[in-house]
């Protein structure tokens, strides 16, 4: 694997970088403390081909591979864990699922709209009482001539409200069996299809999160996604690069939160010198830069596999565990290092803590990730 940017790279973390230093740092704290979703970010991000970084450009996205995506992840999230969490979300789960699983006719239909942020993208899997455990899932789709009527919520879905279309998975067979569910996409003003709660969270409180419901929602039979009963193979498959998303905002937030605390070290003077100098300090900054390092290898490690179509199951929930520990575990010595100022709002490294903890929950958490790959270095 080669280790140097691609020139393709360079020119993408430029962009990103640019884009958030002037259009997402001078609001995000606004965003924050409001819960408010700016969508018109992005669009804006949309119309720079950031919101179809995967999506070929015959669909009208930019056609690049997973290193460019976690570029692109990494240099928002450095800045905004929110924003960076909602691109990776609309990228990842429901554009890269109709373009996963999509027939012709669908892919030509929906992925030129979601591709450029014309249309901001849902994903439906969890529910109230069916977190990790999606084969227990109570929504469910009963075939009706030539619809699907579906019938239940979802919730903890990014972009429940201002979302366009959700790719929803739902309940066509028994519960608990494995070929028991099937996907559906779903556009924004069919009958039966509102959103509900907003969630009011501890992180990232500018990328939405609230309930999608349904109550006899009909939804056309060339909606659905593959065939009847491969929702939830699909939905693993999904998340293989789900969690190459997560990892990448995992690292962009311990990156926006070492280089903070690094700075300040450089900066704060006590006892007539930088505390940086000291080396309780420059041991924790070692400790930062290295955990960092490691969850970056393993996140490319994941995104070189990912690329060359090879079973990345393993890898990807590798690179998911450690990134995201590794995130908290830097953001928590950022706001040490800055002291009493870490734990006020005046400076970044307080967003960054707060946000980073979703990063071992969201699309499987932490335990579910050792799950992942216990069982596979365990079944030979």
């Amino acid at each position: 694997m080669d280790f140097n940017y691609t020139e393709n790279q360079t020119l993408i973390a430029q962009m990103a970088r640019d884009f958030a230093e002037k259009h997402i740092r001078p609001d995000l704290m606004k965003w924050d403390e409001s819960q408010g979703f700016p969508v018109h970010i992005f669009k804006q991000l949309g119309e720079l081909g950031m919101m179809g970084v995967l999506v070929p450009t015959k669909y009208g996205g930019s056609g690049f591979g997973y290193h460019e995506y976690i570029t692109v992840i990494t240099e928002i999230a450095k800045v905004c864990g929110s924003i960076g969490l909602s691109v990776a979300a609309h990228n990842s789960l429901c554009t890269g699922h109709i373009l996963a699983f999509g027939n012709e006719e669908q892919k030509m239909k929906y992925l030129p709209k979601v591709a450029t942020a014309e249309h901001i993208g849902a994903w439906g899997l969890t529910e109230h009482n069916t977190g990790s455990d999606a084969g227990g899932m109570n929504t469910t789709a009963v075939e009706d001539g030539d619809f699907y009527v579906l019938n239940g919520a979802k919730n903890f879905i990014t972009h429940a409200v201002s979302g366009d279309i959700a790719v929803v998975i739902a309940r066509t067979g028994e519960k608990g069996d494995s070929h028991g569910m099937s996907a559906f996409i779903v556009e924004k003003g069919t009958p039966g299809f509102t959103s509900g709660k907003k969630e009011d969270k501890l992180g990232m409180r500018a990328s939405e999160t609230a309930e999608l419901i349904f109550s006899d929602c009909r939804i056309p039979k060339e909606n659905l996604l593959g065939k009847v009963g491969d929702g939830f193979p699909q939905s693993m498959k999904v998340l293989d690069g789900g969690r190459i998303s997560i990892a990448a905002l995992s690292l962009g937030i311990a990156k926006g939160a070492y280089l903070a605390a690094k700075k300040y070290a450089q900066e704060r003077h006590q006892f007539g010198q930088a505390i940086s100098n000291f080396q309780a300090i420059a041991f924790k900054l070692a400790d930062m830069a290295t955990d960092i390092e490691a969850a970056e290898l393993l996140t490319h490690q994941a995104a070189d596999m990912k690329n060359k179509g090879l079973k990345m199951t393993k890898e990807s929930a590798i690179a998911k565990y450690k990134a995201s520990e590794v995130c908290v575990a830097v953001a928590n010595e950022a706001v040490q290092i800055f002291g009493g100022y870490g734990y006020t709002k005046e400076f970044p490294v307080e967003k960054f803590y707060r946000d980073s903890k979703l990063c071992t929950i969201g699309e499987g958490t932490s335990e579910i990730q050792k799950l992942v790959i216990s069982r596979d270095i365990l079944k030979s």
